[in-house]
């Protein structure tokens, strides 16, 4: 095989997949909320590039986008049965070789550790790959490993960054960290895997998924979670989390450039519990980053200012996303980007 690497979120994108909510997931009790903020993500992307949906129910969904006002020119929707909608954790994960074919990575999903029925969700990739033949690439047989996609950041240059908390964590692949670290760098052609020890959300059932507290972007630059106020329950473990960041090392021996994205203010359900809203699940797509917004004007605003500066040459859109946290996710979890060459 020759040489392959994993792109940067912001590699040149075919599209981008949504897996739609339905009556039968944990979404039921809410799905015309839920439904109003996929619509909303959808016709962001459907604006820019083209978005796949997987649902059971192809024709209600189709209909409804369009109801919405989208570009259904750039829409594909695959009838695929599904437990849930968290793309990210459920999609491929694509490679590139160097000559830009891409290799579609199929990990096994276990439900964040077996907490949630995922059976119909651990066979979206091969139902669409085998059956509907909507993505085209390598298929690689990942499974014997288990692995979502919110877990790792890439740099695109040979460095993962991701957290003990949940690569590490009993449910998943009961190895140590040294074996972790030695499959991911071979699996990826790695240079080098960046550890996060601290950092946490309250309301957040993956582990700590990287994705909801530090991201890569352009030019070393990592935005990442910031808390400023002591008497929030993140403070200590956010601290610990950022000196840990200004610690890290590119594979040249220089330090990150470091921007941080502010706290959102507590968020709680009906019963109490605080639902884990956080800015850095943004989508980054070829000409616009989509940033989760959660009704807060003043973080909602400082958020789209920091990713301004993350992401010069792109348009910050805002999504309401407080829906989504209701679920225990956000934007960035509800979707995968594929690299050019899938579509």
């Amino acid at each position: 095989m020759k040489k392959t690497y994993l792109p940067a979120e912001w590699h040149k994108q075919s599209l981008i997949q949504l897996t739609w909510p339905h009556i039968d997931t944990d979404w039921a009790y809410m799905l015309e909320e839920v439904d109003a903020c996929f619509l909303n993500i959808a016709y962001e992307i459907l604006k820019r590039q083209p978005l796949l949906v997987v649902a059971p129910e192809p024709h209600r969904i189709g209909d409804r986008i369009y109801e919405h006002g989208c570009n259904v020119k750039n829409l594909t929707v695959s009838a695929v049965k599904t437990n849930d909608t968290w793309a990210r954790d459920h999609a491929f994960i694509t490679m590139l070789k160097e000559n830009g074919e891409p290799l579609l990575l199929d990990f096994c999903f276990n439900g964040w550790g077996m907490k949630y029925a995922a059976n119909y969700d651990n066979m979206i990739n091969s139902n669409l790959y085998y059956r509907c033949k909507t993505l085209t690439g390598e298929y690689v047989y990942q499974r014997n490993f288990i692995l979502e996609g919110g877990s790792i950041e890439s740099d695109g240059k040979g460095t993962l960054l991701t957290t003990e908390k949940c690569l590490l964590s009993y449910n998943r692949n009961e190895k140590t960290k040294e074996e972790t670290e030695q499959y991911l760098k071979e699996t990826f052609n790695l240079k080098q895997v960046l550890w996060l020890k601290h950092g946490y959300l309250a309301g957040d059932d993956t582990d700590s998924h990287i994705d909801t507290l530090a991201r890569f972007c352009p030019d070393d630059t990592i935005v990442y979670v910031q808390c400023t106020d002591k008497k929030d329950e993140h403070y200590e473990e956010l601290v610990a989390m950022e000196e840990e960041l200004k610690a890290f090392r590119t594979p040249e021996g220089n330090p990150y450039r470091l921007l941080p994205l502010p706290m959102a203010d507590a968020i709680y359900d009906i019963n109490g519990e605080r639902l884990p809203a956080t800015y850095a699940n943004f989508l980054i797509m070829n000409e616009a980053v989509l940033l989760p917004t959660y009704n807060q004007p003043h973080n909602d605003t400082l958020a789209k200012e920091v990713l301004e500066k993350a992401f010069p040459g792109r348009e910050i859109v805002g999504v309401d996303c407080t829906a989504l946290i209701k679920q225990h996710g956000s934007l960035h979890c509800v979707t995968m980007q594929y690299p050019e060459g899938v579509y």
